[in-house]
C-alpha cells in the first residue's frame, strides 16, 4: 500500500491537471463567444452601411431635384419670349457664355447626382445585403467546424487524463510491490540470523542427550526459511510484473503527453487561424472591397464629370475678354454704333461758296489764327498725353486691385484633427469685414481719381480734335503747313539750345529750387493739377530764356510749378530714360532684393551720357527729399513714381501700355528710394548736385580729398577782402531757416540768427561771418534788405 504522502501528492497532480483542462475548456468557450460577437458586429456594420447609403441616396436625390429646380428657374428666363432675339445675341458675349456654362454645369450635376442615388440604391446596398447573408451563412458553418475541432481537442485531453491515471496507478502498484519485497527480504535476513545464534548457544551440550533436539530444531528452521524464500520469490515476481506495467504505462503517458501538446499547439496556432481566415472571413473582405470600390468608382466618376464641366467653365473664364466683347457687341448692333453721316454745308440762299475764304483782308487773320492753333495744339497734346499717362497708371492700379489673386480658398478645406469649422477659417481670409472695408475704400478713392482723369482726358481730346480739325482746314486752305512747322522747329531748337547750355536746365533747376523752398509740405504736390493758364505763362517765360521763379517771392501756384516741371520732361524729344535700355531696366524690376535691384539699375544707367546722369542724380535726389515729407504732402515714393513714371520713361510701341506702366512705376520708385546707391557720387561724376535748400552745388575733387564749393574761384576774392576790409562795408542779413554746414568752409546757423555778409562768392553763396567765424553762407537761407544789395 502507498504512503499517505504519496497518495496526497497524486491527488494534487490530478487536481492540477483538472484545473489546466478547465482553463482550456473556458478558453474554448470564450473563443466561440468572441467569434459570435465578431459575426454580430459584422452584421451590424453591414446594416449600418445599408442604412447610411440608403439615407445618402435620399440626400443625393433631394440635392439633384433642388439643382434641377435652380437651373430651370433661370433657364426659364432665357427661354421666355420677351426679348428673345436680344438674349440670343447676348450668348456670343464671354460673360453670358460663362453664365450659360454655369447653368449647364448645374443641370449636369443634377443628372450626375440622380445617377449616384440610383447606384447607391440598386447596386451598392444590394451588395451589402449579399455580403451580410453570405457572412452569416458562412459563420454558421465555421462555427460547426470550430465546435468539432474543440470536441476533438477535448477528446485528446480526456485520453491524456486516462493514460496519466493508468500510469499513476501502475506506478503506485510497483512501488507497493517493491515495499513488500523489501519487507520479505528483511524477514529472511532476520530468520537466518536467528538460526545462527541458536546454533552457537547449543554447542557445549553432549551429543547424545541433545542429538534428537537439534535435529528437530534444524528441521523447524529449514521449514521457516523455505516459507520465507517462497514468499520472497512470490513478491519478487509481483514486483517485476508491476514494474514492467509501470514502465509501459509511463511510456504510454509520455507519448500521449507529446501528442496532446502537439494537438493543443496546432489548434491554437494553426486551426484557429485557419478557421478565421478560411471559414469565418471567407470572402467577407473581398466582397466588402468590391462594394466600397463601387462607391469609389461612382464618386470618382462624379468628380470627373464635375471636373469636365468645371474645365469648360474655367476655359470660358480664361476667355473673358472685354475687347472681344466690345467688338462683338458693335458688330451685332452695327446700325446702332456705326457713325452717322457727316453734316453737309447748308449754304444760305444765294451763297454758293463752300470753302474757307483765304483772300485779303482775312488772309493774315487766318494765318495768325492757324499759328495760334498750332501753338495751342502743341501744348494741349503734351498736357493731354501727361493726363493720359496718369490715367493709365491709375487704371493699372485699379486693375491690380480688381485682379488680385485672392480667389484661392484651399486653406478653408484643410481640416485638422480638431475639426475646426469652415466658418472660422473663412473669417480670416479676404471676406473678413476689415479687409473688405479697407479694400473697398481704397478702390473707390482710386476710381474717383481715375474717372476725374478720364473726364479730363476725354475733354482734352475732344478739344484737341476740334482744334486740330480747324487747324488742318486752315493749313490746307492757306498752304502754311511747312512754314508753320519750320517756325516751330526753330523755336524748339532755341529752347533745346538753351536747355543744353548748362548741366541742369534752367527750368528744372528753378522749379526744383522753388518747390524745395516753399512746397515740400504742399499736399498733393505733382498729383493735383495746377492752373493751365499759369502753367502756360511760366513755360513760355522759360522758353524765352527768362526765369519767372527767380527771387524770394512766393506768389506762384505750387501745383502749376509742379506741372511745368512734369511738362518739361514729358515734352523732351528724347525721354530721360532712352528706349534702348527699356528692357534692361524692366529686367531689374523682377529682382526681389532691393539692394541687388539697385546695383543692376546702376549698371544699366552708367552707359548713359554724363549730362543725362547729372540730371537724373539731381532730379531723384530732389524727389527723395520730397518723399521724406510724405506725412504732410501725402506723396510717398510710390505716389511720386505714379506721377513721374509716364513723364520720364515712355513704353515702346508694341508693348502693353497698361501692364508695362506698372513696372515703370516700380522702377521709378526704386530709383527714388535707392538714388544714393544708383547714381555716381560727386567724386565719381563731377557736376551739380541737389542741395537740401533747393540750390545747385558744383563739386570737384579737392587736393585734400574734400568736397569744396566753388572755393577755387572765390579764394582770391576772399583773401582780398581780409587784406582790405576798408574797401567795402559788411551787409547785415537775417537767417530764414536753420542751416548745418557740410564742409569746413560752410557756416552753420539757426533761424533768426544775425549774419554779416562781405561779398558775393557766387550766385548762390556769400562770403560772411557768424559768431566770429568767417565762411560761406547760402543765399537761399538768408534775407537781405533790398536797399543794401546792389
Amino acid at each position: 500500500m502507498t504512503s499517505p504522502a504519496k497518495f496526497k501528492k497524486d491527488k494534487e497532480i490530478i487536481a492540477e491537471y483538472d484545473t489546466q483542462v478547465k482553463e482550456i475548456r473556458a478558453q474554448l468557450t470564450e473563443q466561440m463567444k468572441c467569434l459570435d460577437q465578431q459575426c454580430e458586429l459584422r452584421v451590424q456594420l453591414l446594416q449600418d452601411l445599408q442604412d447610411f447609403f440608403r439615407k445618402k441616396a435620399e440626400i443625393e436625390m433631394d440635392y439633384s431635384r433642388n439643382l434641377e429646380k435652380l437651373a430651370e428657374r433661370f433657364l426659364a428666363k432665357t427661354r421666355s419670349t420677351k426679348d428673345q432675339q436680344f438674349k440670343k445675341d447676348q450668348n456670343v458675349l464671354s460673360p453670358v457664355n460663362c453664365w450659360n456654362l454655369l447653368l449647364n454645369q448645374v443641370k449636369r450635376e443634377s443628372r450626375d447626382h440622380t445617377t449616384l442615388s440610383d447606384i447607391y440604391l440598386n447596386n451598392i446596398i444590394p451588395r451589402f445585403v449579399q455580403v451580410s447573408e453570405d457572412s452569416g451563412r458562412l459563420f454558421k458553418k465555421s462555427k460547426e467546424v470550430g465546435q468539432q475541432l474543440q470536441d476533438d481537442l477535448m477528446k485528446v485531453l480526456n485520453e491524456l487524463y486516462s493514460v496519466m491515471k493508468t500510469y499513476h496507478m501502475y506506478n503506485a502498484d510497483s512501488i507497493s510491490a517493491q515495499s513488500k519485497l523489501k519487507e520479505a527480504e528483511k524477514q529472511e535476513e532476520k530468520q537466518i540470523g536467528k538460526s545462527v545464534k541458536q546454533e552457537d548457544r547449543q554447542t557445549p551440550r553432549s551429543p547424545d542427550s541433545t542429538a534428537n533436539v537439534r535435529i528437530e530444531e534444524k528441521h523447524v528452521r529449514r521449514s521457516s526459511v523455505k516459507k520465507i524464500e517462497k514468499m520472497k520469490e512470490k513478491r519478487q515476481a509481483k514486483y517485476t510484473e508491476n514494474k514492467l506495467k509501470a514502465i509501459k504505462a509511463r511510456n504510454e503517458y509520455l507519448l500521449a503527453l507529446e501528442a496532446t501538446n502537439a494537438s493543443v499547439f496546432k489548434y491554437y496556432i494553426h486551426d484557429l487561424s485557419d478557421l478565421i481566415d478560411q471559414c469565418c472571413d471567407l470572402g467577407y473582405h473581398a466582397s466588402l472591397n468590391r462594394a466600397l470600390r463601387t462607391f469609389l468608382s461612382a464618386e470618382l466618376n462624379l468628380e470627373q464629370s464635375k471636373h469636365e464641366g468645371l474645365d469648360a467653365i474655367e476655359n470660358a473664364v480664361e476667355n473673358l475678354d472685354a475687347t472681344s466683347d466690345k467688338q462683338r457687341l458693335m458688330e451685332m448692333y452695327n446700325n446702332v454704333f456705326c457713325p452717322p453721316m457727316k453734316f453737309e454745308f447748308q449754304p444760305h440762299m444765294g451763297d454758293m461758296a463752300s470753302q474757307l475764304c483765304a483772300q485779303q483782308p482775312v488772309q493774315s487773320e487766318l494765318v495768325q489764327r492757324c499759328q495760334q492753333l498750332q501753338s495751342r495744339l502743341s501744348t494741349l497734346k503734351i498736357e493731354n498725353e501727361e493726363v493720359k499717362k496718369t490715367m493709365e497708371a491709375t487704371l493699372q492700379t485699379i486693375q491690380d486691385i480688381v485682379t488680385v489673386e485672392d480667389f484661392d480658398v484651399s486653406d478653408c478645406f484643410q481640416y485638422s484633427n480638431s475639426m475646426e469649422s469652415v466658418k472660422s477659417t473663412v473669417s480670416e481670409t479676404f471676406m473678413s469685414k476689415p479687409s473688405i472695408a479697407k479694400r473697398r475704400a481704397n478702390q473707390q478713392e482710386t476710381e474717383q481719381f481715375y474717372f476725374t482723369k478720364m473726364k479730363e482726358y476725354l475733354e482734352g481730346r475732344n478739344l484737341i480734335t476740334k482744334l486740330q480739325a480747324k487747324h488742318d482746314l486752315l493749313q490746307k486752305t492757306l498752304g502754311e503747313s511747312q512754314r508753320t512747322d519750320c517756325s516751330l522747329a526753330r523755336r524748339s531748337s532755341t529752347v533745346r539750345k538753351q536747355d543744353s547750355s548748362q548741366a541742369i536746365p534752367l527750368v528744372v533747376e528753378s522749379c526744383i529750387r522753388f518747390i524745395s523752398r516753399h512746397g515740400l509740405q504742399h499736399e498733393g504736390i505733382f498729383r493735383v493739377s495746377g492752373s493751365q493758364v499759369e502753367v502756360n505763362d511760366i513755360k513760355n517765360a522759360f522758353e524765352r530764356g527768362e526765369d519767372p521763379l527767380a527771387g524770394d517771392q512766393n506768389d506762384h501756384d505750387m501745383d502749376s510749378i509742379a506741372g511745368v516741371l512734369k511738362l518739361y520732361f514729358r515734352g523732351l524729344e528724347h525721354p530721360l530714360f532712352p528706349k534702348d535700355i527699356f528692357h534692361d531696366l524692366m529686367a531689374c524690376v523682377t529682382m526681389d532684393n532691393l539692394q541687388e535691384r539697385a546695383l543692376h539699375i546702376r549698371k544699366v544707367l552708367l552707359v548713359l551720357p554724363k549730362t543725362t546722369l547729372i540730371i537724373m542724380r539731381y532730379l531723384f535726389a530732389f524727389l527723395n527729399h520730397l518723399s521724406q515729407f510724405s506725412e504732410e504732402n501725402m506723396m510717398d515714393p510710390y505716389n511720386l513714381a505714379i506721377c513721374f513714371g509716364p513723364s520720364l520713361m515712355s513704353v515702346p510701341e508694341g508693348h502693353d501700355q497698361v501692364s508695362c506702366q506698372a513696372h515703370v512705376n516700380e522702377l521709378i520708385k526704386t530709383i527714388i528710394i535707392q538714388h544714393e546707391n544708383i547714381f555716381p557720387s560727386p567724386r565719381e561724376l563731377e557736376g551739380p548736385v541737389y542741395s537740401r535748400g533747393g540750390s545747385m552745388e558744383d563739386y570737384c575733387d579737392s587736393p585734400h580729398g574734400e568736397t569744396t564749393l566753388a572755393e577755387d574761384s572765390t579764394q582770391d576774392v576772399t583773401t582780398e577782402h581780409h587784406t582790405s576790409d576798408d574797401e567795402c562795408e559788411p551787409i547785415e542779413a537775417i537767417a530764414k531757416f536753420d542751416y548745418v554746414g557740410r564742409t569746413a568752409r560752410e557756416l552753420s546757423f539757426k533761424k533768426g540768427a544775425s549774419l554779416l555778409l562781405y561779398q558775393r562768392a557766387s550766385d548762390d553763396w556769400w562770403e560772411g561771418r557768424h559768431n566770429g567765424i568767417d565762411g560761406l553762407i547760402p543765399h537761399q537761407y538768408i534775407m537781405v534788405q533790398d536797399t543794401l544789395i546792389s
